[in-house]
């Protein structure tokens, strides 16, 4: 977990992704040399702050995005959000300006505006985030942007040992995407590519709870193509991991651009489900997370 703890305190709200890139691609080149496959990195100039891996002869692609939600300072002290972070009066926020770094409270007043609680005025533009605070037990952790360091942590578990496929690390996810686009347009393009996960952090609810198994989601706003979805699952009951299905009415991923793309792409979300969404205090079970990483490489083998 001390990973996954140290993703999770990176600034990196959609749009100033940057901070997360550069730690991806400094720990991908430090690590590669222990994994199965060395792949091939597409990242830098066409790509924006997003990262490709290419492993072996690729057939299907994992999307996990490296964004997250948080707060853009208007003007006076003022707040817009990035995103749809929950709003809790008091709660902590970090970030850093040209006068130094920052930590101040979030304050909403009667008519719901949003603004901040600080000793000077920030400058505009500055982006804040909420402060991590990493707890850790046997069964849980719990902390700030599980949501999607989690999905991508579990990326790079899977990059140890895959030797056939796409990892990609997308931007804009929580603020409405546009990475993806040109993403699945070059995976298509140059090597024929077009069925993928999601890797990223679903809900708990009353049918999907804590310590039954990474969920697969038969729909969210927006739902796949069903015979795609049952080969997946027909290869999970195989594997013997721990599953549980989700069916949701509301939400969205990467798969939003997927299914919109020129090109016939197939996907189908796949994550471990946490409570507390879109707060500081993201909590998500060791037992779903271990699931998540093991069907993951499952089927990157099978599909």
């Amino acid at each position: 977990m001390k990973l996954l703890k140290e993703m999770c305190a990176i600034h990196a709200p959609s749009g100033n992704e940057a901070g997360m890139t550069s730690f991806l691609l400094k720990y991908i080149e430090k690590n590669k040399k222990n994994w199965k496959v060395q792949p091939k990195i597409y990242s830098g100039d066409g790509f924006q702050d997003t990262i490709v891996l290419i492993f072996g002869k690729p057939k299907t692609a994992i999307f996990a995005h490296i964004d997250s939600i948080g707060f853009t300072v208007r003007y006076g002290k003022q707040l817009v959000k990035i995103g749809g972070p929950r709003l809790i009066e008091g709660m902590d926020l970090v970030g850093e300006d040209s006068q130094g770094k920052i930590e101040c409270k979030l304050a909403i007043n009667k008519e719901g505006a949003i603004s901040y609680k600080y000793k000077r005025e920030i400058e505009r533009g500055t982006e804040l985030t909420f402060k991590p605070n990493w707890r850790e037990t046997k069964e849980y952790v719990q902390c700030c942007y599980m949501d999607n360091r989690l999905g991508v942590w579990n990326a790079l578990q899977v990059a140890e040992t895959l030797k056939n496929g796409a990892i990609a690390f997308s931007c804009y996810e929580e603020h409405g995407g546009g990475t993806v686009s040109f993403i699945q347009k070059f995976l298509f393009e140059k090597f024929k590519i077009k069925q993928s996960l999601i890797s990223d952090i679903t809900w708990v609810t009353e049918g999907v709870p804590h310590g039954k198994g990474v969920a697969i989601s038969l729909r969210d706003s927006l739902i796949p193509r069903r015979s795609y979805v049952n080969k997946i699952i027909d290869i999970a009951k195989k594997s013997k991991v721990h599953f549980q299905l989700e069916v949701e009415g509301t939400g969205g991923s990467d798969a939003k651009e997927l299914q919109m793309a020129e090109f016939p792409w197939d996907w189908c979300f796949i994550g471990a489900p946490e409570d507390n969404v879109h707060t500081p205090d993201e909590k998500v079970y060791k037992s779903d997370i271990k699931a998540m990483v093991s069907l993951y490489k499952v089927l990157m083998e099978k599909m």
